[in-house]
């Protein structure tokens, strides 16, 4: 029997679900335990997911689910599937990229032959835009691209809560002089936001968080499983629901208040931003409070907004937007 037979044979030993030892196999192929050590690393070499369990009960054992039994796909079906692979590939920061490309070969193999040719042609014929620049909101290490760091981040991070392990990360905003201490977190959940990654986890004080991936210095599992209450769901976030909270946490740290048209107000809670800041009515206008510490993106809104919207906090910004009005109006005279 050659190496690649013995090595397929033990797939197909393990394919069960069970747990068997390298004596075992080594009895059951009639080579050395060393032969089998060889042999198991050169599947682990090659992406098939051996698991070692320790004690007296251990042994090799395959990730369960890593054969599948085979699968029929309607064209639609085979369609949506590509689509969705393209997407994932698309994407800015694509999580698992060499787990895409296999998983788009192994769905090419599984096809009929008359849908081969949908997997070759799905990169020609589909095509997904990245989210544009967000001129309104630029943001300290905009220029910096996130790379294979942030997709570490979230491949990491995935795997944590697949494997239901506690997290170690170290994280570090613009926002900070410093990166701040390293934390660990329980892992609940991730989403994409205008593409950027987003890492949602509890602390040891049991507070939800939200750490961007492209924002995490170092990260890594722990060998700490955790329970969790079971009661995640991500579909709770959509809709940038965590921003109410965020965006009033800002408005106390650093209260900014414009004073505003209707018509201008009814503009801003269109913003994907913006739409979580407060709105009251102030006789005939609104007035508009969010949290900013760039007195230049303030002002650049209050100008867009034009005639009509008056900035009345931080009152020190006044005489900055009073002195650019003026040497505006000096420009049309």
């Amino acid at each position: 029997m050659t190496r690649i037979e013995r090595a397929f044979a033990i797939l197909l030993l393990l394919s069960d679900g069970g747990t068997v030892t390298a004596a075992t196999l080594a009895e059951r192929f009639e080579v050395s335990v060393r032969t089998i050590y060889r042999d198991v690393e050169m599947l682990g070499a090659t992406g098939v997911p051996l698991y070692a369990e320790r004690g007296a009960a251990g042994g090799y054992r395959l990730l369960e689910g890593y054969f599948l039994p085979p699968v029929a796909f309607t064209r639609e079906e085979a369609v949506a599937s590509l689509l969705a692979l393209a997407l994932a590939r698309g994407l800015k920061v694509p999580p698992f990229p060499a787990a895409l490309d296999a998983a788009e070969r192994k769905l090419a193999a599984a096809l009929p032959a008359r849908l081969r040719p949908l997997a070759a042609e799905t990169r020609r014929l589909v095509g997904f835009e990245r989210a544009a620049d967000d001129l309104f909101h630029p943001e300290p290490d905009a220029g910096n691209a996130p790379g294979p760091a942030a997709a570490k981040a979230v491949e990491v991070f995935m795997a944590a809560i697949l494997d239901r392990v506690l997290v170690r990360l170290t994280y570090h905003s613009p926002y900070q002089a410093h990166p701040a201490p390293e934390i660990e977190a329980e892992p609940e959940g991730v989403i994409w936001d205008r593409d950027r990654w987003y890492l949602i986890g509890r602390r040891e004080d049991r507070r939800q968080r939200f750490w961007r991936a492209d924002r995490v210095v170092a990260i890594a599992a722990t060998g700490f499983r955790y329970r969790g209450d079971g009661g995640f769901d991500v579909r709770r976030h959509l809709g940038r629901a965590w921003l109410a909270d965020a965006m009033g946490q800002w408005a106390r740290s650093s209260p900014v208040a414009i004073r505003m048209r209707p018509d201008q107000a009814r503009r801003l809670q269109a913003d994907w931003l913006y739409r979580f800041a407060g709105f009251a009515a102030d006789g005939d206008s609104i007035v508009m409070t969010y949290g900013e510490v760039d007195p230049g993106l303030v002002l650049e809104l209050v100008r867009w907004l034009g005639p009509g919207a008056e900035l009345l906090r931080p009152v020190a910004w006044r005489p900055r937007i009073a002195a650019e009005l003026a040497a505006m109006a000096d420009a049309y005279r």
